[in-house]
Order: structure tokens, then sequence, then C-alpha cells
């Protein structure tokens, strides 16, 4: 067996009527013998123990679960076991009965592949029927309609009782909403009136001068034609129209001339003084 070479290179088939060599031989899984090519199958060789190794399942009728046979024991002996502890026959109904298409008429059986969940109504459809015409779709559900009065509706449901006939139930249903709508209406109202109320409070103290500065009792407001200070803007107004107001009115043909406080050059116009300024002293009228 082999070659001067490679002495240990292939080996003979293990039938008897055979023991080919061979330098690719097969090993069986089950018996571990050593075949060649034309007896490496069980069924060639007449393996002993080809059946050790088989899974065998048998579907229970009664719940419809699967029954492994054990190849070293007795199928009945098997079967009885299972009866006897595992068996549920509830079990049946749901494992056979498959989930179906609820449009009318239609055996679709609903699988992990063919089934579309609606986004309006929410139920699960074939695809020949996923879309919202083909299987009647409702719609979406309608929320409840929140509006301010709503919970004021509900209430006087429960306390008046309700009438059969339709006139009634619309004159009920007219005269609450009248309510509701004048109870909202008055609240209303009343808010409106209360922000006008503060608003004018904040512009009277706006008028009068009124700052948070004032309350320290810093003067803060000095007049433009005399050195005196005062706490709030209305003092000094008062104070400008009682001292100054003479002053105040502009005189007829009197002339205002400004002077550069750089070289003393008089300006009837403002801005020919910017002028002046910015081209004569290089923009700048500190002295």
């Amino acid at each position: 067996m082999g070659t001067p070479e490679f002495p240990d290179l292939g080996r003979h088939c293990s039938v008897g009527d055979c023991h080919q060599i061979d330098f690719l031989p097969f090993t069986c899984d089950r018996c571990e013998y050593v075949f060649c090519l034309q007896h490496r199958s069980y069924t060639s060789h007449k393996c002993p123990v080809a059946n050790n190794k088989d899974v065998t399942v048998v579907i229970c009728p009664l719940c419809a679960k699967g029954v492994r046979l054990n190849p070293n024991e007795d199928a009945n002996i098997t079967w009885e076991a299972h009866v006897n502890t595992d068996c549920d026959p509830s079990n049946y109904q749901r494992a056979t009965k498959k989930k179906k298409c609820p449009v009318p008429r239609c055996k679709e059986a609903l699988t992990f592949s063919n089934t579309i969940r609606c986004k309006d109504c929410s139920k699960e459809h074939c695809l020949k029927h996923r879309f919202g015409p083909d299987h009647m779709c409702p719609g979406p559900r309608k929320l409840e309609p929140t509006f301010p009065f709503a919970n004021m509706l509900r209430r006087s449901q429960k306390v008046e009782p309700r009438v059969n006939s339709s006139s009634s139930s619309s004159s009920w249903w007219s005269s609450s909403l009248l309510n509701a709508a004048s109870s909202f209406r008055s609240s209303a109202e009343a808010g409106i009136q209360k922000l006008s109320i503060a608003t004018s409070e904040v512009v009277q103290k706006a008028k009068d001068g009124i700052t948070p500065s004032s309350s320290s009792g810093d003067l803060v407001e000095q007049c433009v034609q005399c050195p005196a200070r005062f706490s709030n803007v209305g003092a000094l107004i008062e104070h400008v129209e009682k001292s100054h107001g003479n002053s105040l009115q502009p005189s007829r043909g009197r002339v205002t001339i400004d002077a550069c406080p750089k070289c003393s050059k008089g300006f009837q116009d403002p801005v020919l003084l910017v002028e002046h300024v910015e081209r004569e002293h290089g923009g700048t009228s500190k002295a």
C-alpha cells in the first residue's frame, strides 16, 4: 500500500468483496469505516447504524406540536409519553388557525410577506386590499373637539335629561351654546378691561417721569439752562416752563451762530460747521 516516497498513501475499502485501494478514501460518519468511491453511501455498504443520527418529527394531530422520535426507542412509547405530559389540545386552534384578510369574500391568509397595516384604520390587510378604497377604509378616527367651553357642555349634558324629540334637542343645544358663548365673551371682556387699565397706568407713569431711579432720591435730571437738578422728568419740565419759559420762545429776527471749537469761526448752518471741521481740522473738534 502506498509508494516508497508515500508509504501511508491510500487505504483499502472495508467491504469484504471489494478491498479496493483508494487514494482518496471516504470515512463513514456513522460506523466510521473507510470505503471507496463506489461504497461510500449508507445503502451501498449497508451501514448498520445509519439511522442513529436521523431526526424524525411527527406532528401531533391533537395539539399540532412536533414530536421527535428517538431511534433507540419505540415510536409508540414516545407517542404515549408526549400525550401524557406535553400534549395540549387547546393549542391546536391557535396553531392551525391562520389570520386572514378582513375584507369580505377575501380568503387570502396574512403572512409575514403579504401583510400591510393601514395607517388610517390600523387594520392589517393583504396586498390586494392594501389601499383605503379597496377595503372601504372609514378613515382616521376623529378626535374630540377641544374648544374652551367643552367641559361646560359636558356638565350640562349630565345635569339636563335627554329629550328624544329633534326640536327640543336642537333648542337645548342652541341655548347651551349661547350660554357658553356669553360666559366666554364676558370673561374675555373682563380680561381686556384689566389689560387696558394696566396699560393706562404704565403710560401715565411714563408721562409723569416715574422711573426706578427716582425712588432712590438721586437727582439724575439736569436743566440745560441752569445747574439745577431734579429727580424725575416731570419736575424738570415744570421747572423749565416756570423759570425759563420766556427764554424758550424764539424771537423773530434772531440768528443763531455756531462757533468752531478749534478756530472759533462762526457758522449759521450746523452742516457747514461739520464740513468745516472735517475739512480743516481732520474730522475732530477737540481743542
